[in-house]
């Protein structure tokens, strides 16, 4: 079975399990994956479970994709990872403003185009 998941996904999922060296979490029937401790946050992590609890839904990072296994290797380090935390009916990318710095110029020629062709 090869998935649709691709390196650097945000996807969601559900924390099923805690370790001290890391967080299971089921992301659909047929893979999991593993959060290592490295993964959770930028600072040291005393605790795991400051950060999540079992059953939580959250979403994580793909890093890494083992078709073979079907399981990932997940981060929450980088993301707003609480999948309840975000009631904005705008979703966030990891491209950020990068859009906008393509597109500006194009946009901008567009619209004086238009106003151009309007007289």
């Amino acid at each position: 079975m090869t998935s649709d998941y691709k390196i650097d996904d945000i996807i969601k999922g559900q924390v099923t399990g805690i370790e001290k060296y890391g967080i299971f979490v089921n992301v659909d029937p047929w893979y999991d994956g593993l959060i290592h401790i490295s993964e959770v946050s930028s600072e040291y992590v005393k605790d795991i479970n400051e950060y999540v609890k079992i059953g939580e839904t959250i979403y994580c990072q793909v890093l890494d994709i083992d078709e073979e296994n079907l399981h990932l290797k997940l981060s929450i380090k980088n993301i707003n990872y609480k999948a309840n935390n975000n009631n904005s009916p705008i979703k966030e990318t990891r491209k950020g403003f990068l859009p906008l710095k393509e597109n500006l110029d194009k946009w901008i020629d567009d619209k004086m185009n238009y106003y151009k062709n309007i007289k």
